[in-house]
């Protein structure tokens, strides 16, 4: 195997590994940082041993073994190991595990560091990052960064902030639960229905990254989607009564059943008007509705549920021009109602054209000029809408603006295609 392509395959398993590591590092250290650091050092080391013995079988344990004994290690030489330990031991005590009290404590450290159980450490994780101790930005900011392995660019970019604005905010977060000794555990369950919120929130964010990449090469990370996917199945089981759950699992559901067909054979974006709906994952469809229908019984309708919606009538539907386009206005209008976010507004102006609306589609887009205008998403709806009106001068710049922004390289390819199609004289 080529240098460039085994470290590019090791980079890959070491973002579909990096949550599940970390979280396990978390709960065997007992510190954010040193976690982070341990699993950092286990990767060079990766770099160096793995290009002659070959990516493990297992390279998740590798990751965890390794970065265990770099960050015991690092204990140990700051004279804190037995500090350390006491947490950890104190730790085991409040989470009732009679093993982890009467072993040696180094074997506690490594027994807790290869847990599986359901709730595994990852949920314990996002409950300790999306503690009321916190802001809800910090909440969702650190358990991006620790669970699904996010640089501080991409958070900074699903927040609409500064990169150094958001790398404060993660160093805040760090302090915060050290400082105030949050615990690494699942709250008990009377307060559990607060907390769950800003989780949902974490998991969603953690699967809108994985299916539409912000930037970079790959339009998709799979193992982000699954991720995502998996903890929010583990939420139904955990809350199954919560009818927001079920409506997050649905609409990642229902949006993953397409994530196969919105790329050609040449790695090139292909939007929902393009796509074919043969290829879309029917067993995926069927489960997202299913939750989706279970939810909405519950009778406790919220934002995540409306959403599902939307991707429902675009799953049922038999092509884009015979999609319900009213349904999904009004549905959008509904999400208005619990999200009023200029985001949503941008999104609703699709639905607007599609129902003979286009015109007002464009002022609606004009309104929102002061809070998106600098965001390329608003200048892809500008420039799509302004071709449709065969506005053609008005979309090239628009088209110019929207490729100018765009940081994805198969959603550029795909905007400059456009521009030449839908712009040329």
């Amino acid at each position: 195997m080529p240098d460039r392509e085994l470290e590019r395959a090791i980079n890959r398993v070491f973002k579909a590994e990096h949550g599940a590591v970390v979280a396990r590092l978390v709960a065997a250290l007992g510190d954010f940082d040193l976690a982070e650091e341990a699993l950092q050092d286990a990767f060079m080391q990766a770099l160096q041993r793995w290009p002659a013995s070959g990516i493990p079988e297992r390279p998740g344990a590798w990751l965890t073994t390794v970065a265990r004994n770099r960050g015991l290690d690092r204990i140990r030489r700051d004279r804190v190991f037995a500090t350390k330990a006491a947490s950890m031991k104190a730790t085991a005590e409040a989470l009732g595990d009679d093993r982890l009290r009467t072993e040696d404590t180094e074997d506690a450290l490594d027994r807790a560091a290869m847990e599986h159980a359901l709730p595994d450490e990852r949920l314990r994780l996002i409950f300790t990052c999306c503690h009321p101790a916190l802001s809800n930005e910090a909440r969702v900011a650190l358990t991006l960064r620790m669970l699904g392995g996010l640089s501080t660019p991409e958070i900074a970019r699903a927040f609409l902030v500064q990169e150094s604005t958001m790398a404060q905010r993660l160093v805040r977060a760090k302090k915060k639960i050290h400082g105030a000794n949050i615990p690494f555990r699942i709250p008990p369950a009377d307060v559990l229905p607060e907390r769950i919120d800003s989780v949902l929130a974490v998991v969603y964010l953690i699967f809108n990254e994985g299916y539409a990449v912000t930037d970079g090469e790959a339009l998709t990370r799979g193992d982000l989607c699954e991720e995502a996917i998996r903890l929010g199945a583990v939420l139904t089981r955990l809350l199954p009564e919560t009818a927001e759950v079920r409506g997050l699992y649905s609409l990642m559901l229902l949006h993953d059943a397409r994530r196969e067909s919105r790329l050609d054979e040449h790695g090139d974006l292909i939007v929902l008007e393009n796509q074919d709906r043969s290829r879309w994952d029917s067993e995926k469809t069927a489960a997202g509705i299913t939750a989706l229908t279970a939810a909405i019984h519950m009778g406790a309708l919220g934002p995540y549920q409306v959403q599902a919606a939307i991707s429902a009538e675009h799953a049922v539907a038999p092509s884009w021009e015979r999609t319900r386009w009213d349904r999904v206005l009004e549905l959008y209008d509904r999400l208005l109602e619990f999200v009023p976010s200029p985001m949503v507004a941008l999104n609703r102006c699709v639905p607007l054209a599609m129902t003979g609306h286009g015109d007002a589609a464009l002022e609606q887009l004009a309104a929102l000029e002061p809070d998106l205008g600098e965001h390329y998403k608003h200048a892809v709806v500008n420039a799509w809408l302004l071709a449709n009106a065969g506005q053609l001068e008005a979309a090239r710049i628009a088209y110019d603006k929207a490729i100018a922004g765009c940081s994805n390289v198969p959603e550029r390819r795909h905007l400059e295609r456009q521009l030449r199609l839908r712009c040329a004289n």
